[in-house]
């Protein structure tokens, strides 16, 4: 099977990664392939961080490899949080206080209209390829749900009345920025990924 490394530490992103993928190709996370490094996010897009992480990555192993960057972007926030996401209430805190932050600078504006973005970076055989995702949906006042990991208990995407903490993996995966991106992706490495040298 053919290997491929994910270049990222957040051990959700790799599970959803992998519902998507199956047993098309085997995904390998930086844990899982023994690396040990935080990759700096410093731009201004989600291309530009994707490339970032992959571009590392390879560099490093000379492996194949992918890295993903998400964004959630509010309308009315003029497209915050952005590529900040992660830590939009600064360097080293939670995913709470995101969310609290969110929610507050959105207190009391009725256009509730985001979107999440993925932005995927594939280096195969040494050539950057990217896939952009995007599942379009609004930011509710409150949160609901438990499953999930980030904004998801506040988001609910367009066609359904669940955020996507409330979804099981399987429901969210039906909607999923990520999901979308991870299908051109493997659309892509089943035209060029095999017999690919690892």
């Amino acid at each position: 099977m053919e290997k491929l490394i994910f270049a990222t530490n957040n051990q959700n992103k790799v599970e959803e990664i992998k519902s998507l993928i199956g047993d098309l190709f085997e995904v390998v996370s930086l844990k899982e392939a023994g690396i040990d490094i935080e990759i700096p996010e410093p731009h201004n897009t989600l291309e530009e961080n994707a490339t970032e992480k992959s571009r590392t990555i390879y560099q490093l192993t000379n492996q194949n490899c992918f890295s993903e960057d998400t964004g959630l972007e509010v309308a009315a926030l003029n497209g915050e949080p952005g590529v900040k996401s992660a830590r939009y209430a600064g360097e080293a805190v939670s995913f709470s206080n995101n969310l609290d932050k969110l929610l507050i600078n959105l207190k009391g504006k009725t256009d509730r209209r985001a979107q999440f973005k993925t932005v995927i970076s594939l280096i195969l055989n040494g050539k950057e390829h990217q896939f952009t995702g995007i599942c379009q949906g609004r930011v509710i006042d409150f949160e609901r749900g438990t499953n999930g990991f980030g904004y998801d208990p506040v988001f609910v995407p367009d066609g359904s009345d669940k955020t996507f903490a409330e979804m099981t993996l399987e429901e969210k995966n039906f909607f999923s920025h990520r999901k979308k991106a991870t299908a051109q992706l493997l659309a892509f490495l089943s035209l060029n990924g095999k017999n690919s040298s690892i």
